[in-house]
């Protein structure tokens, strides 16, 4: 027996004996794939983080039972996965702007936004692995965070969303799915084929991931710094030629969305080019996507302050979506500072 399977087998001696240490050296290793899979399952950083609290307290407290007939990594998706149920049944779906109504041909000023909707937030995907979680997957894990699919899966059904993402995304088989809950094979089976018709309705046929490999480094980069330099400027034009005919704007929580680079840069040239202020932007990456930290200064002289994080859709060497989370609280997930000087 290796000296690392020791360590984890008296590390699970002792965190049944009820060693706090212990059982948190046991987790920690699963703590970042676990929050993603309840981010995947619930839509927003912030519910997946309690949710994963509440699946670690339910594995602390029922650990004695851990009979190890299964590996513990499986045994805590299954307590994580039963926790996002809870927590999606008492909270339903996250949003985007995009299915509460159509888009909006011009510039929607001074709209109030809607707090009473539960909207999709964005995901820090740092120290998330590159390829899947498992051999048997069929997504690579930065796939599985993508904003078209974590938006494609939030009007799925919980039990179709967890035995989706325990099938595809961490290669867990239809038997295991059907343990972990608590049903049959046969039904796991036809949540999957129901489940995968409805992702393959909303999500493009090519991932990000796969985009993102095919365009040059230098490219991507002019990319999104073009995109950051034509907001700061002010400059429609620049941001014209950056933009697909068909790309779209959303701004949750702003029910409004645009749809077309005309009225998307119709709305830029109103909005985010005139009646905000001035732009700072810290590039980073979000939902495996690139992305941008916004900070807005509303009166000359004052501080550059958190505004949002706008992630970015490429698609053939262009912008195909811009998905701005508006709001200060999505940043302390991705280590930003208060102000970008």
């Amino acid at each position: 027996m290796s000296e690392t399977v020791t360590r984890g087998v008296d590390d699970l001696n002792k965190a049944r004996s009820g060693d706090n240490a212990a059982f948190d050296r046991l987790v920690e290793p699963l703590r970042r794939e676990l929050h993603a899979h309840c981010y995947r399952m619930l839509g927003s950083s912030h519910d997946a983080e309690d949710a994963l609290q509440d699946a670690l307290v339910r594995a602390w407290r029922g650990l004695a039972g851990f009979e190890a007939r299964s590996t513990l990594r499986s045994w805590l998706y299954t307590v994580a996965t039963r926790a996002c149920l809870d927590s999606a049944e008492r909270r339903g779906r996250r949003e985007l702007p995009v299915d509460l109504g159509p888009s909006s041909d011009r510039p929607v000023l001074n709209r109030a936004p809607l707090n009473d909707v539960a909207w999709l937030g964005p995901y820090a995907d740092g120290g998330l692995a590159d390829g899947p979680a498992a051999p048997e997957a069929h997504y690579e894990q930065r796939e599985a965070v993508e904003v078209a699919f974590v938006a494609a899966l939030q009007h799925l059904p919980g039990n179709q969303r967890a035995a989706l993402l325990l099938f595809e995304v961490l290669g867990f088989s239809a038997a295991e799915i059907a343990a972990i809950m608590d049903t049959s094979t046969t039904s796991i089976n036809s949540a999957l084929q129901r489940a995968r018709r409805l992702v393959a309705e909303r999500v493009p046929a090519r991932s990000q991931q796969q985009t993102l490999r095919e365009i040059d480094d230098t490219r991507l980069r002019e990319i999104v710094t073009g995109y950051a330099a034509a907001l700061q400027n002010g400059d429609a034009d620049a941001l014209v030629q950056l933009l697909t005919e068909d790309v779209t704007w959303s701004m949750p929580p702003l029910a409004d969305w645009y749809a077309g680079r005309e009225a998307v840069v119709g709305w830029a040239r109103a909005v985010p080019m005139a009646d905000c202020g001035d732009w700072q932007h810290i590039e980073v990456t979000a939902n495996g996507q690139p992305a941008l930290a916004c900070y807005l200064r509303k009166e000359t002289g004052g501080p550059f302050l958190r505004h949002g994080i706008d992630v970015l859709t490429i698609r053939d060497d262009r912008i195909v979506e811009v998905t701005s989370f508006l709001g200060s609280e999505h940043f302390d997930a991705f280590g930003l500072p208060e102000t970008p000087d």
